[in-house]
C-alpha cells in the first residue's frame, strides 16, 4: 500500500469547487479553461501510474481520480492540472494513464474493444479513441497507447498487449496485421513519426 503524501501549504486554487462535479459522470470542461500557468509544484506521474507530490506517493485513490479528471495535455506537449483559475505542471514519465483491463465484444471487423484505465475511465477504442504503437527503446518491441481524451493517452499494459496481439487480423488490404475496433483498423506497426525519431 502506498503511503499518503504529507500535507503542505501548497494547494491548487479552485480545486474545492470541482470536487462535487468530479463525483458525477460529467468531466469538468478543462479544454475550455484558459487560466494562467502557475509553474511546477512537484507533481509527477511515474511510468507505473503512481502519482507523486514532491516525491511522495499520493496514496488516496479518490484524490488521484479527482486529479485525473482535471488533467490536460496542451499543444506545447506539457501536461497540466487545470482549474478555472490556474494550471500547474505535471511531469509525466510515459503516459498519464494505464489501460489495465480490456473487454472484447464481437469478432473481426465488428470487434469492439473496451478498456478500463487505472483511474476508472471506460474507453471504447475506435476512430475517436484510436490505438497507436511506438517502438520500445532497447527492446525494439511495440508499446501500444490508447487515446483517452484530448491529447491524454493510456499506455496499454504488457499483459493486455499480448492479448491484443492474439486478436490481430488482416487489415483492409488483406495483408497487414492489426487490430479492429469500433469499425477502425489499427496496424501493428510503430508510428511513422517514431521511425523518424530513430533515424535522426
Amino acid at each position: 500500500m502506498m503511503q499518503q503524501a504529507t500535507g503542505g501549504s501548497t494547494r491548487i486554487q479552485g480545486l474545492d469547487e470541482l470536487i462535487k462535479a468530479a463525483e458525477g459522470d460529467k468531466l469538468p470542461p478543462v479544454e475550455n479553461w484558459n487560466p494562467p500557468d502557475c509553474g511546477d509544484i512537484g507533481m509527477r506521474i511515474r511510468a507505473d501510474g503512481t502519482w507523486l507530490y514532491q516525491n511522495s506517493p499520493i496514496g488516496r485513490k479518490a484524490l488521484v481520480k479527482l486529479f485525473s479528471r482535471i488533467l490536460r495535455k496542451d499543444a506545447d506537449g506539457r501536461t497540466y492540472l487545470v482549474t478555472p483559475v490556474e494550471k500547474v505542471v505535471v511531469e509525466v514519465d510515459d503516459a498519464p494513464f494505464l489501460a489495465v483491463e480490456m473487454q472484447v465484444e464481437n469478432q473481426g471487423r465488428d470487434q469492439q474493444l473496451i478498456f478500463r484505465t487505472n483511474v476508472d475511465d471506460i474507453v471504447h477504442c475506435g476512430p475517436d479513441h484510436p490505438l497507436r504503437f511506438e517502438l520500445e527503446p532497447g527492446s525494439g518491441g511495440l508499446k501500444p497507447y490508447l487515446l483517452v481524451r484530448g491529447r491524454l493517452e493510456a499506455l496499454v499494459t504488457r499483459a493486455l498487449y499480448y492479448d491484443l496481439v492474439d486478436l490481430a487480423e488482416a487489415g483492409p488490404d488483406g495483408e497487414s496485421l492489426g487490430i479492429w475496433s469500433g469499425g477502425a483498423f489499427f496496424p501493428l506497426v510503430a508510428d511513422a513519426t517514431d521511425f523518424d525519431k530513430t533515424s535522426s
